[in-house]
């Protein structure tokens, strides 16, 4: 089987929610340099979209947790594009919030964006795949808390734990035309490392990191890439990793650096 350039998407199109700032606008050049047409989404049109090589990203503003708007979406860059064949759900997110005291609205919220808006627009996208030659690729961007929650993330645990069994169920409808995979990321230096690792940017978080260090954007946007591209042609309902290991247990960051097991001689 000729596989042909794994990174050339001349002439296919792509959808990216949240695609206008941080992993989501990294993930949206990343698809313009390989030469696809992107299409991002957010609430608020941004200062500047994604661009590559003096090519930029359409902008539609959306809420894909409406079923109607996500409709509107695949719709939409199908009109300009004439096609579809790469959705990325990038969109999500949630702040830390006690699950002791969390409001209904903060969790149907919550879940509303991070499960339930993925599937609208895999929904509406997989109509549009399913009827082309080629078929198409989903790819669902995860969390490392969907299989290690942490304290003040229950609601968008559960979620993601969510959208991690969705790329599975789908993965076995779709097949064969349209592939549904799922990327597990984990820590991601972004313009708000400070907010959320510290004054340090992360410099101490990345110390728990097998890789010795936390992830930078285009780390997920290249595995995008290969998920999206022909070199992944027989993987579906998969589970790809981009966290650099996982984190170093409890136990042996507690018992400071462990000494190699032997001395080559």
């Amino acid at each position: 089987m000729e596989l042909g350039n794994p990174i050339d998407f001349t002439g296919r199109a792509v959808i990216v929610t949240g695609g206008t700032k941080g992993v989501g606008a990294a993930i949206a050049e990343a698809f313009l340099s390989a030469g696809a047409e992107v299409m991002v989404c957010g609430r608020s049109t941004p200062v500047a979209l994604p661009s590559s090589g003096g090519r930029q990203a359409a902008f539609l503003s959306t809420d894909v947790r409406d079923p109607t708007a996500a409709v509107a979406l695949v719709a939409s860059t199908v009109q300009q594009f004439g096609r579809l064949d790469v959705l990325v759900n990038n969109a999500g997110g949630s702040p830390d919030a006690d699950a002791a005291t969390a409001s209904p609205r903060f969790v149907e919220k919550v879940v509303a964006l991070n499960l339930l808006a993925p599937f609208y627009v895999a929904q509406a996208a997989n109509l549009v795949m399913r009827e082309q030659p080629e078929g198409g690729s989903v790819i669902n961007i995860g969390s490392v808390s969907a299989h290690d929650p942490q304290p003040g993330t229950a609601a968008y645990s559960a979620a993601k734990a969510g959208l991690l069994g969705l790329t599975r169920a789908l993965a076995l409808e779709w097949a064969p035309k349209v592939r549904v995979n799922h990327i597990t990321a984990g820590l991601i230096r972004t313009a708000n490392a400070t907010a959320l690792y510290g004054e340090d940017d992360g410099a101490a978080v990345a110390g728990i990191i097998p890789m010795g260090r936390l992830a930078v954007p285009a780390d997920v946007a290249h595995a995008c890439l290969w998920l999206a591209g022909p070199h992944s042609s027989y993987v579906n309902g998969a589970d790809l990793a981009v966290h650099g290991g996982g984190e170093i247990p409890a136990r042996e960051l507690a018992r400071g650096e462990p000494e190699p097991p032997f001395s080559s001689p």
